[in-house]
């Protein structure tokens, strides 16, 4: 039994760095309905500034404290984040306003290679460590109910707190201000939005500011545990699955499709791994996904789409 809470336990943290990646991926198609394929390359670049400026800044003002350097160090990263938000929307979504879907959608391509191009360019293409004080050793709980406790990993429940309480924020944000009920109209119909007012350029550079300030914290989880390298960008492919289970226009459904796909692929590498040799914990998403295809397309939370002729 023991052992069986240690594997969900790990699952759940998984899953919930998982949901942080996929909350990007929502946060752009509920604001301009389209697929962001640039998500993975924002999670590199906000890791790579963030591991370069947390270098750089102790060189620049001879700080000898990590915390503020750290704290700093994240400042530049989120403006940085920002400025390349600004620059989506000045140099490509400004272009595309009430285009078709694909145009956008190809656009996000072409986005995600200039962002990675640019984080090379602007902070080379070593393997960087990321230091921002989370506990990297393990700790032992529940010795009196479980012969020997279980064995949970400090820095993976530190950081599904951290993404829990950034998914609340958004979530609050989503229904309970004005501008994020502005992100739902215009998800809704462009022209419709910008009929009653709402500015889309301005809109879109929030979302995609909000995105990038996402990536950025899932960079710096991902680069804390794993260094910051470019198969990191590789991160967001388990995304993918996570979306299309919870559904692509839902912020709950991000956070329990990326739960399920942890604690699933977990489950599944324990105690089906030996039956089928071992490797299913790579590709047990993306057949769940398949299957919720299939049976259900708009996901567990999405909104299923009728067309009327």
């Amino acid at each position: 039994m023991g052992f069986l809470l240690e594997t969900l336990f790990g699952g759940l943290m998984v899953g919930m760095l998982y949901a942080l990646v996929a909350l990007g991926f929502v946060l752009i198609y509920k604001a301009s309905g389209v697929f962001n394929f640039a998500q993975g390359a924002m999670v590199l670049f906000a890791a790579l500034a963030m591991a370069r400026f947390s270098e750089w800044i102790p060189q620049w003002l001879g700080l000898e404290n990590k915390t503020i350097a750290n704290i700093l160090a994240f400042g530049a990263a989120t403006a940085s984040m920002v400025a390349v938000a600004w620059l989506v929307e000045r140099l490509a979504l400004r272009k595309l306003v009430n285009q078709p879907p694909i145009a956008l959608l190809m656009a996000t391509l072409g986005i995600s290679y200039f962002i990675d191009g640019a984080g090379q360019l602007l902070f080379g293409s070593a393997v960087y460590r990321i230091d921002v004080g989370m506990p990297k050793d393990p700790m032992i709980v529940m010795e009196k109910t479980f012969e020997g406790g279980l064995l949970l990993s400090q820095e993976d429940l530190y950081a599904a707190l951290i993404s829990a309480l950034l998914v609340a924020t958004l979530t609050l944000f989503f229904q309970k201000t004005r501008t994020g009920r502005a992100l739902r109209a215009v998800a809704d119909d462009h022209q419709a939005a910008q009929s009653i007012g709402i500015p889309l350029s301005r809109i879109w550079v929030v979302v995609w500011s909000i995105g990038g300030i996402v990536a950025l914290v899932a960079g710096i989880i991902w680069g804390s545990k794993l260094g910051v390298q470019f198969s990191i960008s590789l991160v967001a492919l388990k995304a993918f699955p996570v979306v299309i289970l919870g559904g692509l226009t839902s912020v709950p459904g991000a956070i329990v499709g990326g739960l399920l796909i942890g604690v699933g692929e977990k489950l599944s590498e324990i105690y089906l791994g030996p039956y089928v040799g071992g490797g299913i914990e790579n590709w047990f998403a993306y057949v769940l996904a398949l299957a919720f295809l299939l049976i259900r397309p708009q996901g567990l939370f999405g909104d299923k789409i009728i067309d009327r002729v």
